[in-house]
């Protein structure tokens, strides 16, 4: 995609929505962190709909450990893959009050050696919560990255470093909403709805 087309794509998708928001519900930056992890291969409604009665309990690493491992399955065993997320989120509570004070770090690096957060999570985090413009390449922006010829790459961290090449630093902070929420509910990874694209004239995979 020439660097024109890229400036288009970005602009039609911001003026259509100028204020793009994660679509996972949560209260402080840990509840994020938290809602996050349970997201990975399960949909953002599903999580929402399991997280409010959690939140309510436990919203806080201290308050999650008090809950216990099995009390949080509880909450969280309609969320595939719920036994290894309940782990996870058990050992990032009990990481962040033994080496960060109960607090999220504001650092990549850092939030990547909590147990169940990696690039993509990290990114996520920092992009939502501290409005940094990070590229998080889930699997819709690897779809639509690949597919629209915006970023090909052949893993994650490839579509990420060709996405901070080709975006403009004026459309960074929003690139990644806009492209999950274009790959969740238009180019979606069967049946693409390619006649209610507003980005279709520009895209590589149409003849």
């Amino acid at each position: 995609m020439t660097p024109e087309n890229v400036e288009e794509f970005f602009k039609r998708l911001r003026e259509l929505n100028p204020n793009p928001k994660c679509e996972l519900d949560f209260t402080s930056p840990y509840t994020l962190m938290v809602a996050i992890i349970l997201s990975a291969q399960a949909t953002d409604k599903g999580v929402n709909k399991a997280t409010p009665a959690l939140f309510a309990v436990a919203d806080n690493p201290a308050d999650m450990l008090a809950l216990g491992e099995a009390g949080l399955k509880e909450y969280i065993k309609t969320i595939g893959l719920y036994n290894n997320k309940a782990k996870s989120i058990m050992a990032m509570s009990e990481m962040l009050i033994k080496n960060f004070g109960g607090e999220l770090p504001r650092d990549r690096k850092l939030l990547e050696t909590l147990p169940g957060v990696g690039r993509k999570s990290a990114n996520v985090f920092l992009n939502v919560v501290y409005n940094e413009p990070r590229l998080a390449v889930d699997t819709h922006v690897f779809r639509v990255a690949n597919r629209t010829g915006l970023a090909a790459g052949k893993n994650p961290l490839e579509v990420e470093e060709k996405l901070e090449e080709v975006v403009p630093e004026k459309y960074k902070y929003g690139a990644s909403h806009w492209l999950v929420l274009h790959g969740r509910y238009i180019c979606t990874a069967k049946n693409p709805k390619c006649s209610d694209c507003p980005v279709a004239d520009l895209c590589a995979w149409l003849p």
